[in-house]
């Protein structure tokens, strides 16, 4: 055998040696929460209410597919927080689907549904509970609320809006001058904008009159961002926040101004002035630089 084939053999053998070497067996992974999934060492559930929150009301969250792929998701620190059956997730693109019509549909033309929707039609959560106040609200209509929360990304959600005719019909709600997120580790298109824990414990506390709601259900939130940030993440400010101070690194694109304008519905008519002024003024610099 010359030296060649010699040596073919040999490494032929170490290759074979290898592959018999791999264990068929995946490795152990690092043990996992049951209940958020996450690891052990960074799970938040110590912070969840204990006993579970119960309320009047429910929550109903139309989930974007895509969002359950997400590791930093807030939609299970409500399901968690509130008592069993009181926060039900049902997944999909356009609601109800042939998989949950039979369920859903019933739920979303209860007359104590509550689409939470920044919509040109969407009132004041608030203004739902001075009705109620008034005598202005049936008495059916007092006993519960269903509070119907699209979970996903911006477009998602307007996704899901738009693709759901019957979401159109649903007596619609916003909240007004929320203030920042909590979820300082994710970058949030505007300052009013709020991920789907913050957004059911906002308004839970005005449709339940419990101010401390807010704050009980968000601990878990503070939770997770307080791992990732001693672990190497850093605190992100608004994509509305740095364009205003002129500190937003790209071209502010169609797609972005259309998001900053439509999301002052939610806002003080003295507040969408300010931001909106803010961004044109923005915009002329670019143009201006673009034209030198």
């Amino acid at each position: 055998m010359d030296t060649n084939s010699a040596n073919c053999t040999r490494l032929l053998e170490e290759c074979c040696d290898d592959l018999f070497a791999i264990h068929l067996d995946p490795p152990d992974k690092r043990d996992k929460c049951d209940k958020c999934k996450r690891p052990a060492v960074v799970c938040w559930c110590p912070s969840l209410p204990n006993p579970p929150i119960d309320i009047k009301s429910s929550i109903v969250i139309l989930q974007h597919p895509a969002e359950e792929k997400r590791s930093l998701r807030t939609a299970l620190m409500l399901q968690l927080g509130l008592t069993p059956g009181k926060c039900v997730v049902y997944k999909g693109k356009r609601f109800p689907s042939t998989k949950n019509q039979a369920e859903l549909e019933p739920i979303l033309k209860s007359p104590n549904a509550l689409l939470l929707y920044p919509s040109t039609d969407s009132v004041p959560i608030e203004n739902v509970k001075s009705k109620i106040a008034q005598n202005e609200i049936n008495s059916v209509e007092k006993s519960a609320f269903i509070l119907v929360l699209i979970d996903g990304t911006w477009p998602q959600a307007k996704g899901i809006y738009a693709s759901s005719p019957i979401l159109h019909r649903m007596r619609q709600v916003k909240l007004v001058a929320t203030g920042s997120s909590d979820y300082i580790i994710r970058t949030q298109p505007t300052e009013g904008c709020l991920s789907t824990l913050e957004t059911g414990a906002q308004a839970l506390s005005v449709l339940e009159e419990r101010p401390e709601l807010r704050s009980v259900l968000v601990r878990p939130l503070h939770t997770l961002c307080k791992y990732q940030l001693d672990n190497g993440a850093v605190e992100h400010q608004s994509k509305e926040f740095l364009i205003k101070n002129q500190l937003y690194p790209k071209q502010i694109g169609k797609r972005l101004y259309r998001l900053l304008n439509y999301s002052t519905i939610c806002r003080p008519e003295t507040l969408e002035n300010n931001m909106m002024n803010g961004i044109d003024t923005n915009l002329k610099q670019q143009q201006q630089q673009q034209d030198t």
